[in-house]
């Protein structure tokens, strides 16, 4: 039968308290030192992927904004909005939502309205996109963005950069809009100001500037 002296050596007891004190503190600090190797690896390990990802991730694509053409380096990842905001500082396009849901980044690729948010920027390769920026002729506001404010189609304006480019995407589909078509292009865009009535009448006034000239 073991003594004490024994026990204490081993760490080990043959009776029911199982482990003692020298035996636990000894346990614990073993254990403490592979948890601590472990994740000295593990986090070497994530650094190594993350760094690896991200040069992985690092792509080179042309976009044509405006007519005017801009080599960037990107992230899969980025939207366009993304892009066209904060490398491109063509803020007339709004962020709103991010979701696809109010409307206010709405671009146009290719002639047909898109949220910029919903769009990567690798997708936009190869079109055409126009932002609010580019219906100016100049100094002078295109005949969407004269209209609007024509009517007073603006409260607080967030929404208009979105509104106007909905317009402007029917206009060239449709020069000759009713009243139903007007209202179903601009669906897709929340105005929280509520001024619906305005700028059907500045889509309807857009369609008449837009023949005059």
């Amino acid at each position: 039968m073991r003594n004490k002296e024994d026990e204490e050596k081993t760490g080990q007891c043959q009776c029911r308290r199982g482990f003692t004190r020298r035996g636990f503190l000894t346990s614990v600090g073993v254990g403490a030192m592979a948890a601590l190797a472990t994740t000295g690896k593990l986090s070497s390990a994530k650094e190594a992927s993350s760094a690896e990802i991200a040069a992985e991730q690092a792509v080179v694509i042309t976009l044509t904004v405006n007519e005017r053409s801009h080599q960037l380096l990107v992230e899969p990842r980025w939207s366009l909005l993304y892009v066209l905001r904060e490398h491109l500082g063509l803020t007339g396009t709004k962020v709103g939502c991010e979701r696809g849901e109010c409307g206010a980044c709405t671009v146009l690729i290719d002639d047909l309205p898109r949220y910029a948010c919903l769009t990567l920027a690798v997708e936009a390769e190869g079109r055409r996109i126009t932002t609010l920026e580019g219906l100016m002729q100049g100094e002078e506001l295109g005949p969407v963005q004269q209209a609007f404010v024509e009517e007073d189609a603006m409260q607080c304006g967030y929404c208009i950069p979105g509104q106007i480019m909905s317009v402007e995407g029917l206009l060239r589909a449709r020069p000759q809009p009713n009243q139903a078509e007007i209202r179903q292009a601009v669906s897709g865009n929340i105005c929280r100001c509520g001024t619906y009535p305005h700028i059907f009448k500045a889509a309807a006034r857009a369609a008449d500037l837009k023949a005059k000239r």
